[in-house]
């Protein structure tokens, strides 16, 4: 199943989730330690915290970072956008707009930071390049042309948590958050090398 087809399937806990791994992984970006989002996982299972509660201190936490470089002044700004946009209330149609608007931020975060690809494209191409690999889903074997290695990690695991959630419910929480992870792991050790290259 496609990754656009798996948010329009998502329940609301699944989208709350799916939006928020996608900034997990990007919380590198802002500055933010490993720790920064915990309150709001924490409100996705069964009598966790408050959302928006959490939402507010990790606005508060990260408030203060500020890009570093050109090519990290757009993926920064987007990863902003994908926090300040984020709902006080993770329910209704608001959070399937940002959880979607997450995805396609994040797929372009990993564009503009993957140092095999050359972060290359308009404003207005890079929306309908990302479309066309969300709708298509985790590409067969042989046909990732054209998509850098970082990009496509990013689209495998973003299906990969919504099939969690769509498969296990609360259950699945926990191991969407191992793959989120996993995800942030990869993308600090891009912007380091990016930070020790310029030095």
């Amino acid at each position: 199943m496609s990754l656009v087809e798996l948010i329009a399937q998502a329940d609301e806990r699944g989208l709350a989730t799916s939006g928020l791994a996608c900034l997990d992984r990007c919380v590198p970006l802002l500055g933010g330690d490993d720790e920064v989002l915990r309150p709001l996982w924490a409100s996705l299972a069964d009598g966790g915290g408050d959302w928006a509660e959490g939402l507010e201190k990790a606005r508060t936490a990260l408030d203060s970072v500020g890009p570093e470089e050109p090519a990290e002044d757009e993926a920064a700004l987007l990863a902003r956008r994908m926090l300040g946009a984020a709902p006080a209330e993770r329910t209704g149609a608001g959070i399937r707009v940002w959880a979607d608007a997450c995805s396609v931020a994040s797929l372009h975060i990993h564009r503009l930071l993957d140092p095999a690809g050359d972060g290359a494209g308009s404003a207005d191409e890079l929306p309908h390049a990302l479309n066309s690999v969300r709708a298509g889903g985790i590409p067969a074997e042989g046909r990732t042309e054209g998509m850098s290695p970082l990009v496509a990690a990013e689209l495998r695991r973003q299906v990969t948590v919504l099939e969690l959630l769509a498969g296990y419910g609360t259950g699945g929480l926990r191991q969407a958050l191992e793959v989120s992870t996993e995800g942030r792991r990869v993308l600090r050790a891009v912007v380091s090398r990016r930070a020790r290259g310029r030095g």
